[in-house]
């Protein structure tokens, strides 16, 4: 290679000392820094642990692969740790001895993603596994990774599949697609577990589209369209998914492409057997492009959670640009500047006037703002049924603005608009139309359909529940706003920007939409109660440090700013070691926090920024005094309740042994 080597002997520790997979991550990703590899050790271990929030990466056979891509990564890196004593990283079989950590630039290129998507292929060789195992030489296991010693390298994965020798008559052919959520690792060892199953079945033929962060080239139409049955192994939506309609198919997770690749082969050869097929996505006739990022069985409320979520993460940045615009135009200029009249700004614009730029700011935020409820909508049907869900879930949520339906015409729409493609991608259709169902048939009969119900049938009943909210929130005064208050703070800080979070700032931010006093206040409270959790952890490990673990004291210092930030995420690695004594101390300082604000009247016209709005905020003073109170609340508790433990963290870092003091961590954290 004429770059650096991706491992070298000074990333490999032979005898890993660690007890936990942070502490393993933290050890291995200081090699990284020492040689310049990583720029911010904290920045890039928050990374790992996002990823590993997503799915655990032990598999099956003593190995743990923490991996992410992150902009504080210099260049594709890979370290590897050998733990005498197993450190469990979630894999069903127990413990993992061999720990691979993989670092990707969030810009990788394709010639090192191909090197990591080989050793993920070779982890599935036992000979490879066991060579590592018994090396005594950082160099030589260096070079067994890179593939310059024996064991014989494993073959780096192919632009396109090799050319196949004719199939006979009797040979069941299977086509299957695998990605992961990090595309590095999971996608390409779940492909080769799954090669190498049909290689050893007989009568099998399988080819595989990796869909890896390097791209993907995609699989020959021929060769799909002379496919018996197709495997869909993956953690994120399929790309085109289309391409594999009305063949029988089996829709799982990629852990189990992995680990039980003979299942899933026979799963769909039975299906093929009984006849079953699909219909316009692809999918089964029941599932979805989202809701089938996982293991399948999931229930509705499973899958309705999915669907809000996704239209939720696609607003949440046109509700922070939009709002951020709007509150600058109003700290610039006052609120006289929606006043101003756009004709203004077109036809005599002054470059020195301060209200002129105040009023810019204005109604560019405004601008963006008018997204909101469309991109809701049109991602909460993309969730349900894919790219063919967007064209009448825009369309619905623009519905849902003209007859003032608001936010909840948005939800509203965005599930109308995805179950009726789903629906009609229920409709076997001949072959020859298809290439034009996704692209002209459903984005237009969806989208009358859509059309005529938000008209005609529920626009108007959900208009007049949005007056009738608006009205109710407006009469809030008193206990009835401090409950409301308190209540909020709780679902902010109950999952840390997990579902419930996100409830209750959709909730909030759709108040921005029509704002209003009440709404105003409604956003001062989320915002407030989202910035305790982390500001608390923070403060509780400064004061009473020997209760926590090393890498949480580490973990402490950069919870001062994620809180200040409103980035209630960053108590997530404290919530994930200690659920049972972060999550209710947190819940409890929120919600304090939450009933001050609104017993203040503290009022905030930017759904995001933490304290560096404080200055658009009404009451800013009050606002400040409600933050700190929650936080020492919540810092206060949880101490306490670390206090009472029999075992707590030494001062040297380590965790006590007390096996019964190691709850799972709840799905939403």
């Amino acid at each position: 290679m004429t770059t650096p080597q991706m491992i070298t002997a000074d990333l490999v520790d032979l005898d890993l000392s660690a007890e936990t997979k942070e502490e393993a991550a933290r050890s291995l990703a200081t090699r990284m820094v020492t040689l310049g590899r990583v720029t911010d050790l904290d920045g890039f271990l928050a990374d790992v642990a996002a990823r590993e929030a997503q799915m655990p990466t032990g598999l099956d056979g003593g190995i743990g692969i923490p991996h992410c891509r992150s902009t504080h990564v210099t260049e594709p890196t890979l370290a590897f740790g050998r733990a005498p004593h197993g450190i469990d990283f979630g894999a069903p079989d127990g413990p993992a001895d061999l720990i691979f950590l993989i670092a990707a630039p969030a810009g990788a290129d394709d010639a090192h993603l191909t090197i990591l998507s080989a050793l993920a292929r070779q982890l599935m060789d036992e000979e490879f596994k066991a060579a590592l195992r018994e090396a005594s030489d950082a160099d030589r296991t260096a070079a067994l990774i890179r593939g310059d010693a024996e064991p014989e390298p494993a073959p780096e994965p192919e632009a396109a599949p090799e050319p196949r020798q004719p199939a006979s008559a009797d040979t069941f052919k299977i086509v299957a697609v695998t990605s992961c959520p990090t595309g590095i690792a999971h996608t390409y060892m779940a492909a080769e577990s799954l090669e190498n199953t049909a290689r050893d079945t007989d009568g099998v033929e399988l080819v595989v589209e990796t869909q890896g962060s390097a791209g993907f080239t995609r699989l020959d139409p021929a060769v799909i369209a002379a496919a018996d049955g197709v495997i869909f192994a993956h953690d994120v939506p399929v790309r085109e998914k289309e391409r594999f309609a009305g063949k029988p198919t089996v829709d799982v997770g990629v852990k189990a492409g992995i680990n039980r690749p003979a299942e899933l082969i026979t799963e769909v050869r039975d299906k093929a057997a009984r006849g079953e097929t699909t219909a316009g996505s692809g999918a089964d006739p029941s599932s979805t492009a989202v809701e089938n990022s996982g293991e399948s069985g999931d229930g509705y409320g499973t899958k309705l959670r999915k669907w809000l979520m996704s239209g939720v993460s696609y607003m949440v940045p046109f509700v922070a640009a939009g709002g951020l615009l709007i509150a600058l135009g109003f700290a610039i200029g006052g609120y006289k500047v929606a006043d101003v009249k756009v004709e203004t700004l077109l036809n005599s614009f002054d470059w020195t006037s301060s209200t002129s730029w105040a009023a810019l700011l204005f109604y560019t935020g405004q601008a963006a703002f008018a997204f909101l409820v469309p991109v809701l909508a049109g991602y909460i049907a993309y969730g349900m049924a894919d790219r063919p869900g967007l064209v009448p879930g825009f369309v619905g949520g623009s519905i849902a603005l003209t007859v003032n339906a608001g936010f909840l015409g948005g939800l509203a729409a965005g599930l109308i608009a995805g179950g009726v493609v789903m629906a009609i991608q229920k409709v076997n259709v001949p072959a020859v139309l298809r290439g034009i169902m996704p692209v002209v048939v459903i984005p237009l009969l969806s989208s009358i359909a859509v059309g005529f119900l938000m008209f005609v049938v529920i626009g108007k009943p959900i208009a007049s529940l949005q007056s009738g909210l608006t009205d109710w929130l407006n009469s809030l005064s008193g206990a009835n706003a401090l409950l409301l208050g308190a209540l909020l703070g709780l679902m902010m800080c109950f999952d840390l920007g997990g579902p419930l979070n996100k409830v209750a700032y959709a909730f909030a931010v759709g108040g921005l939409t029509d704002p209003t006093d009440a709404s105003l206040k409604i956003m001062a409270a989320v915002m407030a109660a989202g910035m305790v959790p982390p500001l608390a952890m923070a403060l509780a490990t400064s004061v009473r440090g020997r209760l926590f673990t090393r890498s949480e004291r580490e973990n402490g210092k950069a919870a001062w700013v994620l809180g200040a930030s409103f980035i209630t995420e960053g108590a997530i690695p404290f919530a994930a070691a200690d659920p049972l004594r972060v999550i209710p101390a947190s819940m409890a300082g929120g919600a304090v926090t939450g009933a001050l604000s609104m017993a203040f009247g503290c009022t905030l016209r930017a759904p995001h920024g933490g304290i560096f709005v404080v200055p658009l905020i009404g009451n800013p003073w009050l606002y400040l005094v409600a933050i700190a109170a929650g936080v020492c609340v919540a810092a206060a508790l949880v101490v306490v309740l670390k206090g009472m433990r029999k075992n707590a963290p030494r001062e040297n870092g380590t965790a006590a042994a007390a096996p019964a003091e190691k709850p799972q961590v709840p799905a939403a954290v």
